[in-house]
């Protein structure tokens, strides 16, 4: 699994003209799944994205976690992020699992992550047309590939 983090201010996701996620203070994780993930991959992710100290504690250094701020989150499948550009100038998904195994991997991270922060996530929807709006705090973004943790 590979994650990218970005600390917002803000942030939203809209579907066909409504909104089915909003946040302010936290972080926005676009998730990318691959066929050899499994749910070691989801709960080491998951506890790295809860305790990862990025927001600022009081002398504006990052040494807070989400769990530390009670920041919000809102995780969006995000497919493209296993994307091939090794040959010609049209990226290969190949390499991203399909929906009938990352369905259940999405869904399975996100009640993972819920359980872990002890509190309710908003999410995107799968394989929707999204318009992902957001505010980069710092700006702060970290990209985490679960296959790169040793």
């Amino acid at each position: 699994m590979k994650v990218v983090i970005q600390r917002v201010s803000e942030a939203s996701v809209t579907i066909e003209n409504r909104r089915v996620a909003a946040i302010s203070n936290g972080i926005l994780v676009l998730l990318g799944i691959i066929d050899e993930d499994s749910k070691d991959d989801i709960d080491w992710l998951c506890n790295k994205i809860a305790n990862l100290r990025i927001f600022p504690d009081d002398n504006q250094v990052m040494n807070k976690s989400l769990l530390d701020v009670n920041g919000d989150v809102i995780v969006v499948s995000q497919f493209t992020l296993y994307a091939s550009t090794k040959k010609g100038n049209r990226p290969s998904y190949i390499k991203a699992a399909k929906p009938d195994k990352a369905i259940p991997l999405y869904e399975n991270f996100n009640k993972v992550l819920q359980t872990v922060l002890g509190k309710p996530i908003q999410t995107g929807e799968f394989g929707a047309d999204m318009k992902v709006q957001l505010i980069n705090d710092g700006p702060v973004t970290i990209v985490i590939d679960s296959n790169n943790r040793v």
